[in-house]
């Protein structure tokens, strides 16, 4: 098992994150991809953490980091984590048995508690009950998409699928995956018995990650799903939105990429798709879902 790790302009944050995984009983291998920070971040992980492998990228790649992380390891598994999140002793042993026992499954999602309080995130609800229909030997109930800094991935479906989509960056990169997966014959899960904490940094952007979100969104939309499907939930998006400047920015960063989603449209297969429209209902009223900053 090992840990990947991205970080961005959080050096406080990312410095407790390692102490943290390094006291770990798994003693995971842990590697950190430092996102063109100009906060020191790169020198301290260097100076406190020897022992972890440390890419220090000269710009932001976003999730695509987590990439260029799974890429220098050779464990079947990886666990992500983010800067502001950590994960429970033991969730990791868990998770590479359950992974072990499922050779299909490709990414197992965890139970997240926010903290200061330890109360459960509101989106744990909707991957408990998940409408989503999956195998009849899943361990948990079946997802139709995922939190990345919440679960472990089998690096073998990950890479099989080319791992985060450069074009989406960050915000929602997670759904075009879980598509992809899918289509290739992959399944997605929860795990109750796994465990993540998320202490929330002050160091965001929610504007950006908004704009950015609502792009996502909707590129994903156009690239896999059926021309109703995808209608339908274009529409939504334009209805619930906030009216707004970032709104406005997001949405013209999608249009802007019109000819090369519809260049590399891919729709998916039907049992691919079935797991997207059986979430639509949840997408539409879910509290943790909106785009709002």
């Amino acid at each position: 098992m090992a840990v990947v790790v991205i970080t961005h302009q959080r050096r406080d944050e990312v410095l407790r994150a390692l102490d943290r995984l390094l006291a770990l009983p798994e003693q995971p291998r842990v590697v950190v991809v430092d996102n063109g920070s100009t906060d020191g971040t790169a020198d301290a992980v260097r100076a406190r953490f020897p022992q972890v492998e440390l890419v220090a990228s000269p710009e932001n790649l976003g999730a695509v980091g987590r990439n260029v992380g799974v890429g220098l390891l050779d464990a079947p598994y990886v666990a992500f984590c983010d800067d502001d999140t950590w994960w429970e002793p033991g969730s990791l042993t868990a998770a590479a048995d359950v992974l072990d026992a499922h050779p299909r499954l490709a990414v197992v999602t965890a139970r997240i508690l926010v903290e200061p309080g330890g109360t459960e995130d509101p989106i744990v609800a909707e991957l408990r009950d998940s409408p989503v229909h999956g195998a009849d030997w899943l361990p948990g109930p079946a997802l139709g998409s995922f939190l990345a800094g919440a679960s472990v991935v089998r690096r073998e479906a990950f890479l099989a699928v080319g791992g985060f989509s450069e074009r989406l960056w960050l915000g929602g990169e997670e759904e075009l995956m879980a598509g992809d997966l899918a289509a290739a014959g992959w399944e997605l899960c929860y795990l109750p018995q796994l465990t993540v904490h998320h202490q929330a940094s002050r160091a965001r952007d929610p504007h950006r990650r908004r704009r950015d979100g609502i792009r996502n969104t909707l590129w994903t939309t156009w690239l896999r799903r059926p021309l109703r499907p995808a209608l339908r939930r274009t529409v939504h998006l334009l209805r619930t939105v906030p009216r707004d400047r970032v709104t406005a920015r997001g949405l013209l960063d999608a249009a802007r990429g019109l000819p090369w989603v519809l260049r590399e449209r891919r729709v998916l297969p039907p049992h691919a798709e079935a797991r997207f429209a059986a979430l639509e209902d949840a997408q539409r009223s879910s509290p943790a879902r909106r785009y709002v900053s």
